[in-house]
Parts: C-alpha cells; sequence; structure tokens
C-alpha cells in the first residue's frame, strides 16, 4: 500500500467529542500507514509523519485524543497499527511555540516613555516563559502593551525578579535602550533595594554577605552559596525585630537568582514564607516576605537620574507592619 500525506486546515475542530476545543488554524494531518509500517507503535509512525514535533509533545496529542485511528479516537501511544489503517492527527502547536504572543493585562506603571518603563509587579506574576508558565507572563503583557516589544530581546526584559517577589522593575522599550540598561546593571549601576521579613533576630549593625552562589547540586530548582559559584554581594541592614522576627533591607550589588534568599537563609535568616529555603509560613503570609521597594538609576538616552519607591503590597503590609510597627 502506499502512504499518502494530506494537508487540511480546520477551525474549531471538536476531536474529543465536544471536550477539547481546537486553535483556529490547527492542521489536522492524515495518513495511511504503509506496509513497512505494520505492527508499529503509533507515536513512532507519528514521529515519521510530524518530524517537526518532539515524540513527548506527539504523545501528549494522543493522550489529549487529538489522534484518531480509522476514525476512532487513539488512546494509547504504544498502540500498534496495522497496514492500510487511516490515522488523522490535530497537530496542536507546542505550548512554548505559543509563549511569545501578546496577552493583554493590566500593568501598574510607575514611569513611561518612549525609551523605557518602570513598573511594579505584583506577586505571583512570572515575568519571563518557562516550563510550567509559558502563558500569562510579563513578556506576553509587555508584547501587548507596544509595538516595539516584539523587536526586542526578551520584549525589553533586563533583569528579573522571582513569581513571587513583587516590586520595582524596569524594562527597555528601544534596543539603544536595552543595551545601555544591560550594561549599567552589569557595572552597578543600577541601584536596587529591597524589604524583607526574615526569621530570626538580625544583628543591629550594617552587614554585607559576600558569598558566592550557583545551583545547588542535590536540587536544581535551588541556588546555594558554593565556592564555586558567582560573586554575589548583599548589604544588609535590620529595620525592626519582633518576636524573632526580623525586617530588613537589602542592597544588591550583583543580581544572581535567588541571591537575597539564599544569602539571608546561608546565615540563619529565610524569609517568611519561603519554603524552598527553609523559611516557614508567618504572620499570614503566603508568599516569601521579600518586595524591591527602590529603584534608581540613569535614563539611559536622556542621561537624567531616576529615582522611584514602591509600598509594600497590601498582601504583605499587615505583617511588615506588624513588625514595624
Amino acid at each position: 500500500m502506499r502512504a499518502e500525506n494530506e494537508f487540511n486546515y480546520r477551525v474549531g475542530v471538536s476531536v474529543n467529542g465536544g471536550e477539547d476545543e481546537l486553535d483556529a488554524g490547527v492542521e489536522v494531518r492524515r495518513f495511511e500507514v504503509a506496509i513497512e509500517g505494520h505492527g508499529e507503535r503509533l507515536d513512532k509512525l507519528l514521529v515519521a509523519q510530524a518530524g517537526e514535533f518532539s515524540r513527548n509533545h506527539l504523545q501528549g496529542l494522543i493522550e489529549r485524543g487529538c489522534v484518531q485511528v480509522d476514525g476512532i479516537v487513539a488512546g494509547s501511544a504504544s498502540r500498534r497499527l496495522r497496514a492500510g489503517q487511516a490515522v488523522s492527527v490535530a497537530l496542536q502547536p507546542t505550548d512554548e511555540s505559543r509563549a511569545f504572543t501578546p496577552e493583554p493585562m493590566v500593568l501598574a506603571i510607575r514611569f513611561e516613555d518612549e525609551h523605557l518603563l518602570v513598573l511594579a509587579k505584583p506577586a505571583g506574576l512570572v515575568v519571563h516563559p518557562a516550563p510550567g508558565h509559558w502563558r500569562g507572563t510579563l513578556l506576553n503583557g509587555l508584547l501587548a502593551h507596544h509595538r516595539g516589544a516584539a523587536q526586542l530581546p526578551r520584549a525589553g526584559i533586563v533583569h528579573r525578579l522571582d513569581k513571587d517577589t513583587s516590586g520595582l522593575m524596569v524594562v527597555a522599550k528601544t534596543l539603544p535602550a536595552m543595551t545601555a540598561l544591560v550594561r549599567a546593571i552589569a557595572a552597578r549601576e543600577v541601584r536596587r533595594e529591597y524589604l524583607a521579613l526574615v526569621h530570626g533576630e538580625v544583628a543591629t549593625a550594617l552587614f554585607s554577605i559576600d558569598a558566592p552562589i550557583g545551583r545547588d547540586p542535590i536540587s536544581r530548582v535551588r541556588m546555594a552559596v558554593l565556592a564555586g559559584g558567582k560573586p554575589a554581594r548583599t548589604d544588609v541592614a535590620r529595620i525592626a525585630c519582633r518576636d524573632r522576627i526580623s525586617a530588613v533591607q537589602c542592597s544588591l550589588h550583583s543580581g544572581r537568582t535567588h541571591q537575597i534568599r539564599v544569602h539571608l537563609a546561608s546565615r540563619g535568616h529565610p524569609l517568611l514564607a519561603d519554603a524552598l529555603y527553609g523559611g516557614a509560613p508567618a504572620l499570614g503570609l503566603e508568599r516569601q516576605a521579600l518586595h524591591a521597594a527602590r529603584l534608581g538609576l540613569m535614563h539611559p538616552i536622556a542621561a537624567e537620574g531616576l529615582t522611584f519607591e514602591e509600598s509594600v503590597p497590601p498582601d504583605l503590609e499587615p505583617a511588615w507592619t506588624t513588625v514595624c510597627g
């Protein structure tokens, strides 16, 4: 028998009894199992017919009911097929391929001109698409906010805040501004100050934690103080202390992943509700008690000094007030 490929484009096709509506423009690809494919697994034959997709993604389409054999939904990737059987697969795009799409969202903008914007990121908002968070990120919102974002690497994002960290971020809107901001951050010319609530009584005198940070060799989702890590320095000043919970201000001299969280935990002062680094919940907090409160920089084009301050958000304010009075 002769293998056949047909390429049809259908909109709003239901492939699973109406429960799984396809995206507009999804390609439905059909083929007939050739003699040489007799006895082969379904997922293996799909890879041969749709090699632009990974086997893992195609297996996921089978699980979602997007593949039919002789007009009946195929439920198993390991199913062995017979020569002459008709196969159709609705080739849904991968989540990753759809990550960099505009998604309108409300942005708490504190400053904006043609070159840059400064915004207050809420806790819970992911900054950049990544596995498990391909949609609904700040990057998606920036792509919808202004047309030029699509022409910039990472839509103009020059630094990040963790998902559960709130506060100020600067974002470039033009390539010259982005280049200048990246250089300024690397040269430590952008001032970033954070407020945090941590366990334990932090020393009253200002101190610095100068310790290299790298990927935790045991848990890949964590960072750790490691001899072979990248240089990192955090200045810490105690603001108040009550019932063995301290309010502190942290100034960054570098921007390593999870830097403040790792540095303070390494000194026995994990952030409240920061489960990843041993911080137990306290004072009603459901997310790590970290807020980017101050941002200072030189405008990358106008060469004017800019300074911004952002009060602790409503979800953090009661706990902050409890400690600081």
